[in-house]
């Protein structure tokens, strides 16, 4: 049995930061992914960034390029997603996700990932 503890988010204004985590709890395999994608309220959902642990190999949309950071603590299995110079359009619903087969292919790729978190919201006011 595989669960994705999701904790963060929150309400910033523009210019802040967040920190989502997000704790893999079960075994998926020995070399996963870990995925965060986001659902702005109206939209689809976007794949925002990835990270292979087999070696540490990451993914980041343009949109979030430069400003978030996928990282993960081997320790407590848990991966976060630092999110700095947020703006309103970073408003969405952020989930977390974990996978085991072909996500090294495409990291943010959701269709190749079969865990989910339960979300956080994060909110952005200008």
């Amino acid at each position: 049995q595989v669960q994705l503890v999701e904790s963060g988010g929150g309400s910033v204004q523009a210019g802040g930061s967040l920190r989502l985590s997000c704790a893999v709890v079960g075994v998926i395999t020995s070399r996963f992914c870990v995925g965060w994608f986001r659902q702005p309220p109206g939209q689809g959902r976007e794949g925002i960034a990835g990270i292979y642990t087999e070696d540490g190999r990451t993914s980041y949309a343009d949109s979030v390029k430069g400003r978030f950071t996928i990282s993960r603590e081997n320790a407590n299995n848990t991966f976060y997603l630092e999110m700095n110079s947020l703006n309103v359009e970073d408003t969405a619903m952020y989930y977390c996700a974990a996978g085991g087969t072909y996500c090294y292919v495409d990291l943010r790729r959701e269709s190749y990932y079969n865990y989910h978190g339960q979300g956080s919201q994060v909110t952005v006011s200008s």
